[in-house]
């Protein structure tokens, strides 16, 4: 990844996390890690957890943010997810997964969350 697009996705993380906190969410972690995967934003809505990911289009030329979140990228977020709540003793908290889009079209940048935007993949288990 060149240094131009780890800067796009820095500034889109943090643009993110201060458009989730005007939203209501309380922020806990970025960019969290494990060895099964990242998640790039983990926080609070109400009493839910949220794994956040975050997707940003400077065109709209291969479609939208949320266009791009693979089955792939969805299976690696779910194990990390369920990493962190093992790992936190939190299992039995409720959980969701969010994406929130930054698309750059037309020199308008448009900001959207989809909450619940995929399901846990029901192979993998507590």
């Amino acid at each position: 990844m060149s240094k131009d697009n780890l800067k796009l996705g820095a500034l889109a993380e943090q643009k993110a996390a201060e458009f989730l906190k005007k939203n209501g969410y309380k922020i806990l972690f970025r960019n969290f890690r494990t060895k099964l995967g990242e998640i790039d934003i983990i926080a609070k809505d109400k009493d839910t957890f949220c794994f956040v990911e975050v997707k940003a289009r400077s065109s709209d030329r291969f479609g939208t943010g949320f266009d791009a979140l693979l089955s792939t990228k969805q299976k690696q977020i779910s194990k990390a997810a369920l990493s962190y709540l093992k790992d936190k003793n939190l299992l039995d908290e409720k959980a969701r997964f969010d994406v929130v889009s930054l698309d750059n079209s037309e020199k308008v940048e448009k900001i959207s969350l989809i909450k619940d935007a995929f399901e846990l993949d029901p192979r993998y288990t507590y």
